[in-house]
């Protein structure tokens, strides 16, 4: 049919899908034979009703009954349905495109009257991808629990409609029994009848079936249950949160349904902080003692948050190395004038030069460290 049309809209499609499978590098035949087949089948039968009246005004004249008689069987409209069935990206659609060419053709010039379900022809009967609802795998046997009601109807049957699966039972949840005709664990039968099940949440919370710790509260779950602490304002408790308390904790209080913490700091009528520059700080069921604000805890005690005094230097705490030469010079300077003082005998003369030179390299040396010699002085060093 394709190459009357010189290559034509399927032949194009056919080799779309080749390409887009070839650029893939793999075979995509779909996640699922069937459900490909099916979506090709399902989008061929909306073109055809999307072509039903196509290029037609609806006019009731014998010339476009006939012409729209011939159009509704004519290749033009298989061509226009095709181009339309795959979208560009859906590569399983064009796959199996390319695999049903002749059996599409075969279908709408000869098979079309004698069978209208163009689904059940092709994917079941001629490409044998797909089973009928409630059988399963290559030979389309009967699912777990029977065709009619696979499972019980509370699951599903593996591979039900298709070609694949071992046609056993996937219980829904609740559900139990190799044909899902039980109650799974943690639930119990709600009712029953010869064709229905319904099977509820065993409410263990409501029962004697929990074990919770003595400061917990139970929680009912999808077939089970679970414990949960209570809240830190109770002692016993029915549920979540500060209103849900039995009894309330120490340090708190009850305000109707709601324990409330105590605020100790603003509640005592005496201080409860007595320590020097201590301030009391309220905590969630109780409170703490704190330093005020400038002050640190050190052994003990809140002190004034500054660092210790540093220790006071002596006079010659931080004599420079240019210093100790001068000394030396004056040393040696007054060791002279001494030597030469006794050369002379008491001489006077000599006696004033001696102390003129003592003086002068003294204030040599302290002219720049007046401001600690006095300092020292003042303080005996």
């Amino acid at each position: 049919m394709a190459a009357r049309r010189g290559g034509g809209a399927l032949a194009a499609a056919a080799l779309l899908g080749a390409a887009l499978l070839a650029a893939a590098g793999t075979d995509r035949d779909g996640n699922e034979p069937c459900r490909a087949c099916r979506g090709l089948a399902d989008s061929f039968s909306r073109g055809l009703e999307r072509t039903e009246h196509e290029g037609f005004g609806g006019g009731n004249t014998a010339w476009e009954e006939e012409k729209l008689a011939k159009y509704q069987h004519s290749e033009t409209r298989l061509l226009e349905v095709l181009e339309g069935v795959c979208a560009p990206s859906d590569f399983a659609c064009h796959q199996l495109l390319e695999r049903s060419e002749e059996h599409i053709e075969q279908w709408w010039f000869h098979e079309r009257q004698q069978h209208p379900d163009f689904f059940q022809w092709l994917c079941m009967d001629r490409l044998a991808l797909c089973c009928p609802p409630g059988t399963y795998g290559p030979d389309c046997q009967p699912c777990a629990g029977g065709p009619q009601q696979p499972c019980s109807g509370n699951g599903r049957c593996d591979g039900d409609g298709t070609r694949r699966g071992t046609g056993l039972c996937v219980c829904s949840p609740g559900y139990g029994g190799p044909f899902c005709a039980e109650c799974g664990d943690g639930y119990y039968e709600a009712s029953r009848n010869k064709s229905h099940l319904i099977c509820a949440d065993i409410d263990e919370c409501g029962t004697e079936m929990a074990h919770c710790r003595a400061n917990q509260f139970c929680v009912n779950t999808e077939g089970s249950y679970e414990c949960r602490d209570c809240s830190t304002a109770c002692i016993g408790c029915m549920g979540a949160g500060p209103a849900r308390c039995k009894k309330c904790n120490k340090g708190y209080w009850r305000d109707g349904a709601k324990c409330l913490d105590v605020d100790e700091c603003a509640s005592a009528e005496e201080p409860v902080c007595t320590g020097v520059q201590e301030v009391c700080e309220n905590t969630e069921g109780s409170y703490r003692c704190v330093c005020a604000s400038g002050h640190v805890r050190r052994d003990g005690q809140c002190v004034e948050d500054k660092p210790p005094d540093a220790p006071e230097k002596g006079f010659f705490d931080d004599v420079t190395d240019d210093e100790v030469v001068v000394l030396q010079q004056m040393f040696f300077g007054v060791m002279i004038c001494a030597l030469a003082t006794l050369a002379a005998k008491g001489d006077m003369v000599f006696t004033a030069i001696f102390i003129g030179a003592v003086a002068a390299m003294a204030g040599y040396w302290l002219s720049d460290r007046s401001d600690r010699v006095l300092d020292g002085f003042m303080k005996g060093r």
